[in-house]
């Protein structure tokens, strides 16, 4: 056992020492060690009922026949985080979740790993750490929120953000606001659409990190806890036959999670956050390969905020697998690979019903017959930019107008509420990517003002930010390379015509290139906003949006 090299042997007797002031009995130190990286805490919504979760892998591993040994990883609410300086903080945290969890696992020796996350940076952050420590590892998230209820529909967080662009613009009063301050937040849990959190759990089962259900089964159910206990279980299979991360999240499994991401039309962070985990998985995973995906992914499933259903939805209607055993009826997944199942994807699969053709869309009646994500190319982004396609409505698909440019997205949220912003306009929101920001905020007030305002479909947002699974509309961001290092997107000009081409995959503004090369010319980088702290060593690290925003080694 790894763990031996921490209990076994006289050179050994201190560390025993140590295990007995834990309390740990000799039966117990006999055992394989399983640390338990628990994410709960009591500010997000999706880890309040994470202790719970913990207590079922305690028991599911000790009866697999693990010694069963917790240890935390914090998270950050990206709800509560949004549209003030605290967002600067949220992708930043997956980086040391990643480093805190494999500083542990590794002085410690852990025999095997139990990954108990739920929200949106903690998810990735504790994939990357798998992939780096490869010790035989399980995940259970907490699950989803169920929807909230207002006048008889289902509603969720982002009704709630387009509640605020409402009242802004004076179609909802302060009592209606109240309503849905009161009601689209209803249970724990991760927030009730396909945003980030429960595109990233839905994909670690597409990956096979996580059992049947992991992505879906509602926070409140029973069923949740009886996941836990069987992941706790199972974990300790893996151990037995040596099962490790890197054995199942290979290339095959990375294209098998993107094909999975454009059937179920998930949040586009899952652009920064596969290419992130498959670095750490030594795993070569280029973006610009999701065109080649997407084209021949149909996508099924419309969740909020693309559409009017929800997590619990999905879980009824056969879940992910499901999904997947629909894509497989045009051989669209390698079916071969292992997963935490101990079973082949396949395998996994087989008997997987769709139940609701309303909910997941048939693979010969699909919304679109291609996927829900886009990576866009152009002048203004040379690199990439990404677009939730499932999300925009057909009249923005092309789309040709004015740059209205700001520098932070303060200002520009000022100037929507402000009545500033018109039905064709683009805005253009720049030095807000990883290293500008720093830490690449999500622009969920921005496009939920926009939407609020009216303008939802006649107007679009561009930035080098990102943005939340919750945003809906032509919303494009991830534009590489950002303004903070010269990219294109610095030399925007308040009135530079930008033609958006989501069918096309383009994104350029209307300028020649002798134009774009004089004002290159002329661009001067910027002071950093932040010099100090965690941000600040981060910026000099982050590489730009296409790159997963990892940290250079």
């Amino acid at each position: 056992m790894r763990s031996d090299a921490v209990k076994v042997g006289m050179q050994q007797a201190p560390h025993r020492s140590l295990f007995n002031a834990l309390g740990l009995t000799e039966e117990e130190m006999k055992k394989p060690l399983v640390g338990i990286v628990s994410s709960y805490n009591e500010i997000v919504p999706g880890h309040m009922n994470l202790d719970k979760i913990v207590e079922a892998v305690k028991l599911g591993v000790a009866m697999g026949g693990g010694t069963p040994i917790v240890f935390p990883a914090i998270a950050v609410c990206d709800g509560i985080a949004m549209g003030h300086v605290g967002m600067k903080y949220s992708l930043v945290t997956r980086d040391l979740i990643a480093d805190s969890t494999e500083c542990m696992a590794m002085a410690h020796q852990f025999d095997a790993l139990v990954m108990v996350p739920n929200c949106d940076k903690n998810v990735p952050g504790l994939l990357m750490a798998a992939a780096r420590i490869n010790v035989p590892t399980i995940f259970v998230s907490g699950g989803p929120m169920l929807a909230g209820h207002v006048h008889g529909q289902k509603r969720s967080l982002s009704s709630m953000f387009e509640a605020v662009g409402s009242y802004a613009a004076g179609t909802m009063t302060e009592e209606d606001v109240k309503e849905f301050e009161t009601k689209v937040c209803p249970t724990c849990g991760s927030c009730s659409g396909m945003y980030t959190a429960n595109s990233m759990n839905c994909l670690t089962e597409a990956l096979g990190m996580g059992l049947p259900g992991n992505g879906t089964i509602p926070a409140v159910y029973s069923e949740r806890i009886k996941l836990a206990k069987h992941a706790g279980m199972q974990v300790m299979e893996l151990w037995r036959k040596n099962i490790r991360p890197r054995d199942i999240m290979t290339k095959e499994a990375f294209l098998n999670a993107l094909t999975v991401d454009m059937a179920l039309g998930c949040s586009t962070n899952s652009m920064l956050h596969l290419p992130a985990i498959a670095h750490e998985a030594d795993v070569d995973l280029n973006m610009e390969i999701a065109n080649e995906m997407s084209a021949k992914t149909p996508n099924l499933c419309h969740l909020a905020p693309a559409g009017p259903t929800y997590m619990e939805d999905l879980n009824e209607a056969g879940g992910v697998y499901a999904v997947m055993n629909e894509l497989n009826k045009k051989n669209l997944l390698n079916t071969d690979l292992i997963t935490v199942t101990g079973k082949t994807v396949g395998e996994n699969i087989r008997t997987c019903v769709n139940r609701n053709p309303e909910v997941i869309r048939p693979i010969d009646n699909p919304y679109s017959e291609i996927g829900g994500i886009a990576v866009l190319k152009g002048n203004l982004a040379p690199d990439t930019g990404v677009v939730k396609r499932s999300a925009v409505v057909p009249e923005m698909m092309v789309h040709e107008g004015p740059a209205r440019v700001f520098d932070c997205e303060e200002d520009a949220i000022a100037a929507i509420k402000g009545g500033k912003i018109v039905a064709g306009d683009v805005v253009v929101i720049r030095y807000e990517g990883p290293k500008g920001g720093p830490g690449m905020r999500e622009m969920l007030n921005p496009t939920s003002a926009i939407a609020g305002m009216g303008l939802g479909s006649t107007v679009a947002l561009i930035t080098d930010g990102r943005f939340s699974g919750a945003s809906r509309g032509a919303s494009i961001g991830h534009v590489s390379p950002e303004a903070a290092v010269g990219g294109p997107i610095a030399l925007v000009e308040e009135g530079d015509k930008i033609l958006i081409d989501i069918p096309n995959n383009k994104l350029e503004v209307l300028i020649s290139d002798e134009e774009m090369a004089a004002r290159k010319a002329k661009w001067q980088p910027r002071e950093p906003k932040v010099t100090t702290g965690y941000l600040a060593r981060y910026a000099k690290m982050v590489t730009s949006g296409n790159r997963g925003a990892i940290l250079e080694k």
